[in-house]
């Protein structure tokens, strides 16, 4: 069943807007008595029946609330350094699927890609409506949220101080991550993947600085796309939201 984000909270009556009631008409073709799931901005679930469908706006009677969440117990923040072409669109995708909670693009000094502010803001909005269709798909209750291009220097001195932050590092040897998830129990996480470049030794020296457990994935030179994706599979796996 498809499922919509409000931009309000459920009532008993609610309206969908804009592309998404546009999508709903004009390529779902749904018509007035289809039911869909719909989400109200507290993550607050519901099923729903469309009263009237115009293709800016759809009218939708609220059925029965669902019970239950889809969010992980934890939170899981990815900086993710800029990776070259359409890297990104895909690492957003599926990293929404796996339950990140926040996205925060970065640029360092072995980054290739480099933006202007016009296109960087026009990245920034197509990555965060890929963040919503992957959460519609996979039915979170909350779309999250793509941040603005940062520096790692930003990122480190807003990260929260309760907050366990890892950095994967393909020079590392020793420390591995299964290590650092048993040794400190937390409930939030920040993952540091570098771009294809990598770290530089000043951002390493500034993740240490910023007590960053600087880890391996492995023996394996793993991309920086396929990083992201094993680092957030096991922080969730081993939090209990993968089967585990």
């Amino acid at each position: 069943m498809h499922r919509f984000f409000l931009e309000s909270l459920l009532a008993d009556t609610v309206y969908i807007y804009g592309e998404d009631a546009h999508h709903i008409t004009r390529v779902l073709r749904l018509s007035p008595g289809d039911t869909i799931e719909i989400v109200g901005r507290d993550g607050e679930a519901a099923l729903g029946s469309i009263a009237s469908a115009d293709p800016k706006e759809v009218e939708v009677q609220l059925r029965a609330r669902l019970a239950g969440s889809h969010e992980p117990s934890v939170e899981v923040i990815l900086a993710q350094g800029l990776p070259k072409g359409d890297k990104m669109d895909f690492i957003i995708q599926k990293t929404v699927e796996l339950g990140v909670g926040k996205i925060i693009p970065w640029t360092g000094q072995h980054s290739v890609v480099q933006y202007n502010k016009d296109k960087e803001a026009g990245r920034v909005s197509r990555w965060q409506k890929i963040a919503a269709e992957a959460a519609k798909q996979c039915k979170r209750n909350r779309i999250p949220a793509v941040e603005p291009v940062q520096t790692l220097a930003d990122i480190l001195a807003q990260a929260d101080r309760n907050t366990l932050k890892i950095m994967f590092y393909e020079q590392e040897r020793v420390l591995g991550l299964k290590q650092v998830l048993s040794d400190q129990k937390r409930n939030s996480f920040l993952l540091l993947v570098g771009p294809e470049g990598g770290f530089s030794a000043d951002e390493l020296n500034l993740c240490r600085q910023h007590n960053v457990n600087v880890t391996t994935l492995g023996p394996r030179t793993l991309r920086t796309e396929t990083a992201a994706l094993a680092g957030i599979t096991a922080v969730m796996y081993e939090c209990g939201d993968l089967g585990g």
